[in-house]
C-alpha cells in the first residue's frame, strides 16, 4: 500500500493456521446442510488452493492517521479508516478459534450501519491480536488528543470575544426580547 495515507507505524501479521480454520468452518457448514456432504472433497481441494492466495493478499497496516485493510481474492476489499472515526476494535475468539489458537478483530466506526456483516471490517487470524488492537487504540487516542488540543474554543473567561460569537449572542438576545413581548 502507498505511503500517501501517512507514516506506517505497524503491520499486522496473520497466522497461517487461519487457512485450516477457514477450511474446517466451511466443511462443518457443508456437513450441517447434509446436501453439501458430497461436495466436501471438491471444496477441500479448491479451498486448499485458494486459502493460501487469499491469505497472501491480506494486509492490515496502522499509519499515524489511519488503519488500512486490504483483503479478498475475487471480490477485493480495500478500506482506509481514519483513526478518529474508530469507536471500537473488538477482540473475539470462538470455540474453534480457541482450539486452533486464532484470534480475530472487528472494527467498528462512528456512523456505521450495522448491516448484515455487523462490523465495518472483520479480520481473522491476526497474530497477537490484543497487542495490535491496543496499538491501534493508543494511536487513535493520540490522534484525537492532538485534534482536541489544536481546536481551542473561547472560554467564558477569555478577554477577546469572537465577532461571530458576539453576533450570535446579540441575535439570541433580540429573539428573547421578541418572545417576552408576546
Amino acid at each position: 500500500m502507498s505511503e500517501s495515507h501517512g507514516k506506517l507505524l505497524l503491520t499486522a501479521e496473520f497466522n497461517p493456521g487461519v487457512k485450516s480454520y477457514w477450511l474446517l468452518s466451511g466443511t462443518l457448514l457443508m456437513l450441517v446442510t447434509i446436501v453439501g456432504i458430497p461436495l466436501i472433497p471438491i471444496y477441500l481441494i479448491l479451498g486448499f488452493l485458494f486459502t493460501g492466495k487469499y491469505l497472501d493478499g491480506m494486509e492490515c497496516e496502522l499509519t499515524d492517521r489511519s488503519l488500512r485493510v486490504k483483503k479478498g481474492l475475487l471480490n477485493k476489499l480495500e478500506k482506509t479508516v481514519p483513526l478518529d472515526k474508530i469507536t471500537d476494535l473488538a477482540h473475539y475468539q470462538g470455540p474453534i478459534m480457541r482450539m486452533m489458537d486464532l484470534e480475530g478483530l472487528r472494527l467498528e466506526t462512528a456512523g456505521q450501519s450495522s448491516g448484515p456483516g455487523g462490523s465495518l471490517v472483520s479480520l481473522v487470524g491476526v497474530k497477537d491480536a490484543r497487542a495490535f488492537r491496543d496499538a491501534v487504540l493508543a494511536q487513535r487516542d493520540r490522534v484525537t488528543e492532538n485534534r482536541a488540543e489544536s481546536v481551542s474554543l473561547p472560554t467564558a473567561s477569555s478577554s477577546v470575544e469572537s465577532p461571530i460569537l458576539v453576533e450570535i449572542r446579540d441575535a439570541l438576545l433580540r429573539i428573547e426580547e421578541r418572545l417576552s413581548e408576546r
